[in-house]
């Protein structure tokens, strides 16, 4: 008989640092995952903290031993991309290890204040302010910058927005600018819609920051949607940047720093596939080069990880409802949930996640689709990163079986609206949250109930 515990030990190199099975039962980061749903119930979303340290503190390691070995002549800023997941939790997290935030919106304005609030961030910490600015996110902005906080910065990201701060803004004020970066080939644009054209830039600051005592220029900006690949792309459009970061430094002394926006990948398959440091030195080498044949000190470099810092310590957790073959090879598993509700990415990008069963590793595995409960047909999740199928053990009789989707962190949340309405009333499912204490023992607590009837009936409107 094939079990699937073969399957997996020889498809990939298993057990993992962070999947390992114990009496044919997975654990996630040394969390037995059985024992969570036999205490929660599925399905379910947790979330595990120590995995969004751990993230910070090998991206912060990495830059740090390559910076030494590189003699590389500038420091190295992480910040937290807050978009990625905007839960107290997850930045209550990130922030114990010493990193800074990237916002993107007027109501992370608000965040900032209950977080400086619960002493969580000081008056110190950088809050570098990004994407197109409304009323009022510039309003809370300037607010922050009058009130002292020193290195909350405004990144420019059209020609007009700094004439805003210059009527409102009283306090001196550190910004930046961000470019518009060129899109991928295959995209259906030539140029992102966001930051300042390239041939825009240093007229900007000439005319309009130079001589206004209150504005450094600061920071200059890119973003790739990408994020940072080993690519021709990639590496072109560093490049560019940096050239134009020298040219801007030769008129503006107190430029001293640069954003390489867009962030690490996450492991999207159970195997790790990315060189972390191959491609942080490789950041720096390049910087360094065109620096050098510039003439210009090398800048300290700021990054904004986001998916990074969360996705990993993410999960979501189903039991298989009832399986259903439909004709004569395709036999569904029907969890109890929805890749649209739940995992939105699964459905709009095709996102593949790491995929395992909880339990039943010793049971022959089959070939099978995965369906959600939504009437809808996109509804449902059919391959893997490393294969074009997907396949789970055979369910015992009278046993239920249980997968996960790993790495499921960052964004989906979000784009699925915590809290709101789901398609065909899908209601989200409950929130648990797993740490360690000081002992190193594992703790967990229900961050969020599933949603209820009451709770939906109320935003569409009901009497209840």
């Amino acid at each position: 008989m094939d079990k699937y515990t073969d399957l997996i030990h020889q498809t990939f190199d298993f057990p993992t640092e962070e999947f390992q099975v114990e009496n044919n039962e997975l654990l996630f980061n040394g969390i037995p995952l059985m024992e969570i749903i036999r205490q929660y119930g599925t399905p379910l979303k947790l979330t595990y903290l120590p995995k969004i340290s751990s993230q910070i503190q090998k991206a912060k390691k990495l830059f740090a031993e390559s910076i030494e070995k590189l003699n590389y002549n500038g420091t190295y800023t992480y910040c937290y991309c807050t978009k990625s997941s905007h839960f107290s939790f997850v930045l209550e997290e990130a922030l114990k290890n010493d990193i800074h935030i990237e916002t993107s919106s007027g109501y992370d304005m608000q965040i900032i204040r209950a977080l400086y609030n619960k002493g969580k961030i000081t008056k110190n910490t950088y809050v570098v302010c990004n994407g197109f600015k409304r009323e009022r996110y510039k309003h809370w902005l300037s607010e922050l910058v009058n009130e002292g906080f020193v290195n909350c910065m405004p990144i420019l990201d059209n020609l007009e927005e700094i004439e805003y701060y210059k009527e409102h803004v009283t306090e001196k004020c550190k910004v930046g600018m961000r470019l518009a970066s060129d899109e991928e080939p295959k995209f259906e644009f030539y140029t992102s819609r966001l930051g300042i054209r390239y041939n825009d830039v240093i007229e900007l600051y000439e005319n309009k920051i130079k001589d206004d005592p209150r504005f450094e220029l600061r920071m200059l900006h890119y973003f790739i949607n990408t994020g940072i690949k080993d690519t021709s792309y990639y590496w072109s459009e560093l490049s560019r940047f940096v050239h134009k970061y020298c040219e801007l430094k030769k008129v503006c002394p107190e430029l001293d720093t640069i954003d390489i926006g867009g962030g690490f990948p996450i492991k999207t398959s159970i195997q790790a596939d990315y060189n972390y440091r191959y491609m942080i030195e490789e950041i720096l080498r390049t910087i360094k080069r065109i620096c050098e044949a510039e003439g210009v000190p090398e800048p300290n470099i700021f990054t904004e990880f986001g998916i990074f810092t969360v996705g990993e310590s993410g999960a979501t957790i189903y039991s298989i409802l009832d399986q259903k073959l439909q004709n004569d090879k395709e036999l569904w598993y029907m969890i109890d949930g929805s890749f649209i509700t739940n995992l939105p990415d699964a459905w709009a990008l095709n996102q593949r996640w790491p995929l395992l069963s909880v339990n039943h590793w010793d049971q022959e595995y089959r070939k099978i689709q995965i369906g959600g409960i939504t009437c809808d047909s996109q509804d449902y999740y059919n391959s893997e990163m490393h294969s074009f199928q997907v396949f789970l053990p055979k369910i015992p009789k009278d046993q239920p079986l249980y997968i996960g989707f790993f790495h499921t962190g960052a964004y989906q949340e979000s784009l699925s609206g915590y809290g709101g309405i789901k398609h065909c009333l899908i209601p989200a499912p409950q929130h648990v949250i797993i740490d360690r204490d000081e002992n190193g023992e594992l703790k967990s607590w229900q961050f969020a109930p599933e949603q209820t009837s009451e709770a939906m009936l109320k935003i569409l409107g009901y009497e209840v």
